[in-house]
């Protein structure tokens, strides 16, 4: 009598929109990824592709316009594949994911607005090997809130000076720095005394201070993600990695974790 159910795991996104910018903010980092659908929502894990950094997705099943997974289902997937679907719906299109129990392949179908055009497109699906990462739960010694634009900025500009930008943080406020063969740069944000608009605020939480280096390059991969929200957490802590995370409203956040480079006189 069940035959009509056979679909184990639908989520549905009333705007394809979200997808396409989690994608974007993800596909640089990863050539391929689990999806780990539950009946709590989906999760994916994994480090990028040289072991520096680790990418930690979470979009809540409430969150989703619709949603079924009745038993859980892991979906290893081609990220370039996924994002050459994606590319093929338009932003205000409805996605939704479908795949059936032990299912080889996963569907992305998008509707028009007015429902005069439905696509679907197959893609195959891909046995990859899981690490499961056990992340500690941290009480970070600094966690700064800042627009997630300026962030992505001063990491753009920083990054013509060096191959590494230390990041310290007082109470006075949080400084970017870099330095190179062409000269050094060094950006400071106080922490802003009013709070009129909530997204431009720069708010800083500071048990101690902080002062960490990081690669310039995966900084830059992480405002990707800048897209999805207004406002970026930075929370670091001594000789652990940070965590760069964006919320997807109403839905769920990344979390990009990045070792901070070990300081070793070389010079």
């Amino acid at each position: 009598m069940n035959r009509f159910n056979i679909n184990m795991f639908e989520a549905r996104l009333n705007t394809s929109q979200v997808l396409k910018k989690v994608l974007d903010a993800i596909k640089d980092l990863l050539n391929e990824a689990t999806f780990d659908c539950s009946d709590s929502g989906i999760q994916l894990q994994a480090m990028d592709n040289s072991h520096v950094s680790l990418v930690s997705l979470s979009l809540r099943s409430d969150g989703f316009d619709k949603y079924r997974c009745d038993r859980n289902l892991s979906m290893g997937m081609n990220l370039a594949n996924m994002a050459k679907i994606m590319k093929c719906a338009n932003n205000d299109d409805t996605l939704t994911m479908k795949a059936q129990d032990n299912a080889d392949t996963v569907t992305f179908m998008f509707e028009s607005q007015n429902q005069e055009k439905v696509s679907d497109y197959e893609m195959k699906l891909m046995n990859l090997d899981q690490e499961h990462l056990g992340i500690p739960e941290t009480d970070y010694a600094c966690v700064v809130r800042m627009p997630a634009m300026e962030f992505a900025r001063i990491c753009r500009d920083l990054s013509q000076f060096g191959e590494s930008v230390v990041i310290s943080c007082t109470k006075e406020g949080v400084k970017f720095s870099a330095s190179g063969d062409a000269g050094s740069a060094n950006i400071k944000l106080a922490q802003t005394s009013t709070v009129d608009k909530e997204d431009e605020s720069v708010v800083i939480e500071m048990q101690e201070p902080v002062t960490l280096t990081f690669a310039c390059r995966y900084l830059n991969s992480f405002t990707k993600a800048t897209p999805l929200c207004n406002q970026v957490q930075l929370s670091m802590s001594a000789d652990v990695p940070l965590v760069v995370e964006y919320r997807i409203p109403d839905l769920g956040h990344i979390r990009y974790y990045l070792a901070p480079k070990i300081e070793d006189d070389e010079n």
